[in-house]
């Protein structure tokens, strides 16, 4: 017990390390660290420092993406992230998958800064046990591809967008998002319909 302890305490020194290496090295040395720690290889992403990743092991990540300052991935032994090619996460991005969640991200997603997507949530249906004791719930975030989410923009659990929607600033997304749909507001309803042009 006392040497996993040991070796969990060492892992957490060398990611704060790795994460926070400045410049190209820094993108160069993530990038290998990750390789060999995420579900499965990947080309050629690009990590901001102060990236953390919990549980990579449950983080299926494919290539040509960025990831900006202080992203953060949380998945856990029951959860997985799963994110496409060519995406883009501006900085303070956070994907949390924790508990018994699952976040499924297509290619091509442009997420601005502060975004913050989460699969599973507080259980509450006691008023005699704090919210904190009641364990959470299992949920799930399904993003298509081609979907800008606007900065400080919250996906909540059970909420699947559809391919080339745009979810405005500050939204607040509770339920799901047609293709091609453009939603704002709190909670989030339909603004208007890009226009589809078939090529």
């Amino acid at each position: 017990m006392l040497i996993r302890l040991i070796i969990r305490e060492l892992k957490d020194w060398l990611e704060f390390i790795l994460g926070n290496i400045p410049g190209r090295t820094g993108f160069f040395i993530r990038n290998i660290y990750y390789k060999k720690r995420l579900f499965k290889s990947f080309k050629n992403n690009r990590f901001e420092t102060g990236l953390r990743i919990e549980f990579p092991r449950n983080v299926d990540l494919g290539s040509y993406s960025y990831f900006g300052f202080n992203c953060k991935l949380y998945a856990s032994e029951f959860s997985r992230i799963k994110i496409g090619v060519n995406a883009s996460f501006n900085s303070n991005v956070m994907i949390n998958a924790r508990g018994k969640g699952e976040i499924s991200i297509g290619n091509n997603v442009l997420i601005g800064p502060n975004v913050v997507l989460r699969s599973s949530n507080h259980s509450f249906d006691s008023t005699e046990i704090p919210v904190l004791d009641q364990g959470m719930t299992k949920g799930e975030i399904i993003i298509h591809d081609d979907v800008w989410i606007g900065s400080n923009a919250v996906i909540l659990p059970n909420c699947e967008i559809g391919k080339g929607a745009i979810i405005a600033a500050g939204a607040v997304v509770t339920s799901n998002v047609g293709s091609y749909s453009i939603v704002g507001g709190v909670p989030a309803k339909l603004i208007k319909m890009r226009e589809h042009i078939k090529n």
